[in-house]
């Protein structure tokens, strides 16, 4: 797939002859980071919407504003999911929270679902026996201030499944919700579900959520099964929906 880095661009066409620079004031175009051709498959998805982010969104036109959690509610429903005093949740999903002071966020994670190492992946937790259930973390530097830049939360999920799309592995990808909460301090955070049908893992349900602190993208993408045969149940659905809810900066 052959795009053009936002931050790059391309060569601009100048009016008028041509005149050649002397060699010593020729400019050099930046180049951009390519993701691997073949990241490893536990983290290809989290890695793939990363670099999708950082290196192919133009910068769009404005669209309509999607409604905006507050910081209130997404803490209450961290705190309730960290107490874990509700009743329901799947064996083996109670929750603990993960911070990472250096890398600068913190969320919260299953407590059985061990960290590992994979190559492109900031952090990596999964599922004990179903390595295809997990939860990732990538963070990378860019020259933004706020995801905002990039544009709305639905042009995001649109461009992601784009890609998604485009994939030879993906039979089907269709967008379920996309919007925007209040995080630490006020930052912007971007949330988008969306169903994924993949010869990789077969039918999975995808989670992801983004936003720019200090120059950095975070981007956590969780991913969960959910098969014809045995669908995501709601219980487990919640447990997930707080793990996305959860992730911000610190």
């Amino acid at each position: 797939m052959s795009l053009v880095c936002p931050r790059c661009g391309p060569p601009l066409a100048l009016a008028g002859r041509h005149r050649r620079r002397p060699h010593w004031a020729r400019a050099v175009a930046p180049k951009c980071e390519a993701s691997p051709s073949h990241p490893p498959v536990l983290t290809r998805r989290a890695v793939s919407a990363a670099t999708l982010l950082l290196a192919t969104l133009p910068f769009p036109a404005s669209s309509p504003q999607l409604p905006v959690a507050s910081a209130s509610e997404a803490a209450a429903a961290a705190a309730a999911a960290e107490a874990q005093g509700e009743s329901g949740v799947p064996e083996g999903l109670e929750l603990e929270r993960y911070t990472d002071q250096e890398q600068g966020f913190t969320l919260l994670k299953p407590a059985s679902w061990p960290k590992v190492e994979k190559a492109g992946a900031t952090a990596l937790f999964q599922q004990e026996g179903k390595g295809s259930n997990n939860i990732g973390v990538v963070v990378n530097p860019v020259r933004l201030n706020s995801l905002t830049e990039f544009g709305t939360p639905q042009f995001v999920a649109d461009r992601l499944l784009q890609a998604e799309k485009k994939k030879e592995s993906t039979k089907s990808a269709e967008v379920i919700s996309a919007g925007e909460r209040s995080g630490h301090g006020g930052l912007t955070v971007y949330e988008i579900e969306y169903a994924l049908d993949s010869t990789r893992g077969g039918m999975k349900r995808i989670f992801s959520a983004a936003f720019v602190a200090s120059r950095k993208l975070y981007l956590l993408n969780i991913a969960y099964s959910d098969a014809k045969e045995k669908p995501l149940d709601s219980q487990t659905r919640t447990v997930l929906e707080q793990v996305l809810h959860s992730f911000d900066s610190v």
